[in-house]
This record gives structure tokens, C-alpha cells and sequence, in this order.
């Protein structure tokens, strides 16, 4: 068990200016990082399912959209909304989680939105208007976005860097369930009962999740490894107030002719002025009281953008969404209007590119992890969060060539065998891509995994709704060949993105790390 420590003591002029601190390993109580792996698997376990459930519900109405329509008279465009509601609240709301769980710890985060999920769900299941479904969507999606923001923080809690490629990429396979699951339970319950089955399912998930947080999980949040804990405890510092622990107090002070900046500001490594004593691990801190300045997300997820780095990735990752989105609903379309497919046939087919894209996320986790290793050796021990990328390589050959093979397919109607090969080939590189890029993204955020990620699910949220809604007008004008040959264009752009920053990013990085470290000089 970790005690308050001090860092350091104030040292003398000739020695150096500042000291840095690897946050992601400052020594805290309980530490998540040694937890047994009894105890990690239930956690790993426990956060999969949140996630799977929250991406079940994203595209589980698919099959029965035609039914939907009908029962509730409502029009293609309304029924467009209740999906593209559903991703813009989905992808956004997590700001807001992200916040929420830097300061009150996880637990309590997955709590209330689980409870709002299931609110959502059940007056989805008795929903008689279109009107209704909407909205019940859009507060379905704010349960279900938590999730998606921060399990990944979770998961950077309990794993270290070295583990978090394979870990990420079990993880991802289970949210990846969803969309894989989500269409043949959609179908199957609307076959065997009505639409409205899909969502008393939903209901059933969402008790169940709700449950297993409140009885099995065991909060991976400590403030110590927290910037915006680090923020207050530095703004402390400079007031000179006591922090206060259960059996001690500990007295920071710093330099007046040091000014204090948001510890959020400063670089991978965290910079503190050495006349400031920096406490290590110090149970005192949950008696800090937070600023708005430092509970805004807003501030956080400005500095996320300041890297460019950070923001080609987080595109290419939007596109990689957006493309999957809009494929699943026109592809549902597609069946539905060309092949003739019912509800249950819809979904058996779009099974197929579920059943890919788990399949890139396990392999492709695992690949990314040992690429890291390799180039760790090669490079003397040394890494950077980029080396993660070079994974990427091998998924950016076939999916181009992958998306316009299922463009043609489509548009010339051809048997359906080879659309499934298309779904399976186009989910397992597209995936394979995104478990190397969302853990670089954690990787190349220290300390601030959780605003990382709710900010790549604002991206993916954004572009999933732009797609969504752009789809039908788009496959009626253009058709499937036009629409995927279009897309298979955009998604070369992507992996030039992501190639960019492989041979760019740990320069931008150096250059913005070298930037904030001028600014909190100042």
C-alpha cells in the first residue's frame, strides 16, 4: 500500500528547473495495475458487456425499420432520425461522462447511465408515435454513450501500455458483438414476435448491466493518476492550503515566482516546478475542491485537438464509423429492396460483417501489440506511440479493394455469397485498423485516456450521424456501385492519414510537448 510521499524537496538554484513524472505509474492505493487476474477478468468482463449492449442497441432496430415504419406510419427520413439521433447523442455525450468520471470515479458514471438506458429502453418498448421513438432514442443513446467514453479508460486503469494492444483488442471484439448480434436478434425478434421485442430485449440487457456495476464492479479510478486531480492539487499549491488526509496534512508550497498553470496543459511526461513538492500518492486528495475551470470539458478536449497528431487519427477514425454505419443501414435497404429479404435474412446476411470485424479486432489487437514489441527491441528498449501504427499496414492493402468489390456486387445484383465475403473482408480490416489507431490514442495521451477516447467517440458519434442521414438520398442518386466506389476513395484518404502521422506524429508530438512546456514556463 502506497503512503503520502513527497517527490521532492526544494533543491538549489544550479540544480535542474524541472522534474518529470510518468503519471500513468505515480504509486497509489489499490492500485488497479495489480489487482489479481481474477479480479481484472471480472472488470475486463463486466465493462465488455456495457459496451456490447450499448452497441446492440445502435443498430438492433435495423431488420425491423420496413416494420417500424409501417406500424408507426412514420416516413423514411423519421426513420433515419431515430438512427442518426441515436449516433450524434452517442458520440457526444461522452464529453460529459469523461468529466463526470474524472471526478467522481467510475463506478458512479456507469451507474446513472445505466439507469437511464433502461428508462430508455422501456418506453421504446411501449412507444406508439414516431415522434416518442425519437426522443426515447436520443435518451437511450446518452445511457448507452458512457460506456463507449470510458471502459477504454478503464481498461488504461488496470493494464499497462505493453498489454493494452491484445487487452484492447478483446475488449473491442465484444462492443464489436453488437453490430454483429444486433441484426439477427433484430430480425429473429420482430420475426417471431413484432418490432417492439427488440427493445423489451434492450430492457432485459440493460437491468442486467446495471446490476453487474452495482454488485460486481470495483471502481479502477484514483485521483492521483488523475491531470485534473493534478490541476486542483497544483492550484492548491500555489494558495498554500493544506491537504488534508485521514491521519495526516501535508503542507505544498511553490515558489511565488513560478506561476501555475492547468497541469492539463503540460506534456506526455508530467512537468512540475521542483520548488513545488509534488505528493506521490496521497489519500487526502478526494478533499479537494474542484474549480469549474478544473471539471470543464470543454478545456480537456481543446488540448486533445491541439496535437495534430491526435487529430488526423481521430478522423480517419470517424470516416472508418461513418463508412460502417452507413453501410449497415443501406445494406439492410439493399436486401430488403432488391433481394427481397425479410427481417430474419437481413440480419443472418449483415451477421457477416460482424463476424469480420471481431475477428480484426482480436487479430488485429494481438498483431498490434507484438509489432510494438518488435520495434521496442529494434529500437533499444526505447518506443514511441507511434511504432503501434506500423500494425495498420497489412488492413490498409485489402479494405479499398474490399469496399469496391461489395460497391459492385450490389449494384449488379449478384448472388448474395459474395456480398457476405465482401461484409466479412471489409469488417475485418476496417477493425483491424481501428484496434491499432484507438490504442495509440491512449498510448500517445497519458493521463488522459478518458478525454482521448471521449473525444474519439465525438468524432466517430459526428461523422456516423453526417453518414447516416446523407445514406438514403445518396444510394437512391448514385446507387451502391457510386456510393461504395466513392467511399472506398474516401477510405484511401484515411489510411494516408494514419500513414502520416506514423512517420509524423512523434515529431508534432515533441513540437507541441516543447510548446505547452514553453507556456507553463511562462
Amino acid at each position: 500500500m502506497a503512503s503520502p510521499t513527497a517527490a521532492s524537496e526544494p533543491k538549489t538554484p544550479h540544480q535542474e528547473t524541472n522534474t518529470a513524472i510518468d503519471i500513468e505509474h505515480v504509486p497509489v492505493t489499490d492500485d488497479p495495475r495489480q489487482w489479481s487476474l481474477a479480479r481484472k477478468t471480472t472488470t475486463l468482463c463486466i465493462v465488455s458487456l456495457a459496451t456490447m449492449v450499448s452497441t446492440l442497441a445502435s443498430n438492433i432496430q435495423n431488420p425491423s425499420n420496413s416494420l417500424i415504419e409501417e406500424a408507426l406510419h412514420a416516413t423514411s427520413n423519421q426513420i433515419s432520425w431515430t438512427l442518426a439521433a441515436f449516433q450524434i447523442v452517442q458520440g457526444n455525450l461522452p464529453l460529459l461522462w469523461s468529466a463526470a468520471s474524472e471526478i467522481k470515479g467510475r463506478k458512479p458514471v456507469y451507474l446513472v447511465s445505466s439507469a437511464l438506458f433502461v428508462v430508455g429502453s422501456a418506453v421504446l418498448a411501449f412507444s406508439k408515435t414516431i415522434e416518442v421513438m425519437i426522443v426515447m432514442r436520443t435518451l437511450q443513446a446518452a445511457g448507452s454513450s458512457a460506456a463507449i467514453s470510458i471502459s477504454a479508460a478503464t481498461l488504461a486503469d488496470i493494464y499497462d501500455t505493453h498489454e493494452r494492444g491484445t487487452r484492447m483488442g478483446i475488449f473491442f471484439a465484444a462492443p464489436l458483438l453488437g453490430p454483429a448480434l444486433g441484426p439477427i436478434l433484430g430480425g429473429s425478434l420482430s420475426q417471431a414476435f413484432n418490432w417492439r421485442a427488440s427493445f423489451y430485449f434492450l430492457l432485459i440487457c440493460g437491468v442486467v448491466t446495471f446490476l453487474s456495476f452495482l454488485i460486481l464492479f470495483k471502481d479502477t479510478f484514483r485521483h492521483e493518476r488523475s491531470l485534473i486531480y493534478r490541476s486542483a492539487l497544483q492550484r492548491l499549491a500555489a494558495s498554500k492550503e493544506p491537504v488534508q488526509s485521514s491521519n495526516e496534512s501535508i503542507s505544498t508550497t511553490q515558489d511565488s515566482s513560478i506561476p501555475v498553470r492547468d497541469i492539463e496543459k503540460q506534456p506526455q511526461s508530467l512537468y512540475v516546478p521542483d520548488a513545488t513538492p509534488v505528493l506521490i500518492s496521497t489519500p487526502g486528495l478526494e478533499n479537494l475542491r474542484l474549480s469549474i475551470q478544473d471539471i470543464n470539458p470543454f478545456p480537456p478536449y481543446f488540448r486533445i485537438l491541439s496535437r495534430k497528431n491526435n487529430v488526423f487519427i481521430l478522423i480517419a477514425n470517424g470516416l472508418v464509423f461513418g463508412f460502417s454505419y452507413c453501410l449497415s443501414y443501406t445494406c439492410a435497404r439493399t436486401l430488403a429492396n432488391i433481394y427481397g429479404y425479410n427481417a430474419f435474412n437481413t440480419g443472418f446476411v449483415l451477421l457477416c460483417l460482424g463476424i469480420g470485424s471481431i475477428a480484426g479486432s482480436v487479430i488485429g489487437g494481438y498483431w498490434s501489440d507484438r509489432v510494438l514489441a518488435s520495434k521496442k527491441a529494434a529500437n533499444g528498449g526505447k518506443w514511441s506511440a507511434e511504432m503501434r501504427l506500423e500494425s495498420s499496414k497489412l488492413a490498409m492493402l485489402w479494405l479499398p479493394p474490399s469496399v469496391v468489390g461489395y460497391a459492385w456486387a450490389c449494384e449488379k445484383h449478384v448472388n448474395v455469397a459474395v456480398i457476405c465475403i465482401m461484409l466479412v473482408l471489409i469488417g475485418f480490416t476496417s477493425i483491424w485498423m481501428y484496434s491499432s489507431t484507438l490504442a495509440y490514442l491512449v498510448d500517445a495521451n497519458p493521463g488522459r485516456s478518458s478525454t482521448a477516447v471521449a473525444t474519439n467517440s465525438s468524432f466517430r458519434g459526428s461523422l456516423a450521424f453526417l453518414s447516416v442521414m446523407t445514406a438514403v438520398p445518396l444510394q437512391d442518386a448514385l446507387g451502391d456501385g457510386g456510393l461504395y466506389t466513392a467511399w472506398a476513395g474516401i477510405l484511401v484518404v484515411m489510411e494516408l492519414m494514419v500513414m502520416l502521422v506514423l512517420h509524423k506524429g512523434e515529431l508534432w508530438r515533441r513540437e507541441s510537448e516543447e510548446r505547452e512546456r514553453e507556456i507553463l514556463r511562462e
